[in-house]
């Protein structure tokens, strides 16, 4: 937390996806960091561990976001972690994200209402 608010670490390459989000989660009370690259985002995270992530599954390489979520793993991490993927429902349904690290799978575009609903869910106050 910070300033009383849950801290969530969005990482993505697309600046406007990064933009959206942040709207999304600061109007709903909640702190956000973003960074635009998986290695951005180890380094933000190890800075202030967040409540949840949430990270793109192809950045800067194509699996970049798989890399960050197994470095997060070795690191000990116990915060959720979402994965956000074009490919989210077929990924869901061919691919084990939990052996991942992964808490679940967004599919983009994000449904601002079921990003919210599960914030809410998993975040409890």
């Amino acid at each position: 937390m910070k300033d009383g608010k849950y801290l969530i670490l969005c990482i993505d390459d697309d600046p406007d996806i990064l933009e959206s989000l942040r709207i999304v989660l600061e109007a709903n009370d909640y702190e956000v960091t973003t960074a635009e690259s998986g290695e951005a985002g180890l380094r933000s995270y190890r800075e202030e561990p967040p409540d949840l992530v949430i990270v793109d599954l192809m950045m800067e390489e194509i699996d970049a976001g798989t890399s960050f979520v197994r470095e997060l793993k070795a690191m000990g991490n116990t915060a959720p972690v979402y994965m956000l993927s074009s490919t989210g429902d077929s990924l869901t349904t061919t691919t084990d994200y939990s052996a991942l690290g992964l808490t679940g799978v967004f599919q983009k575009p994000i449904n601002p209402d079921m990003l919210l609903a599960l914030l809410k869910a998993k975040l409890r106050r």
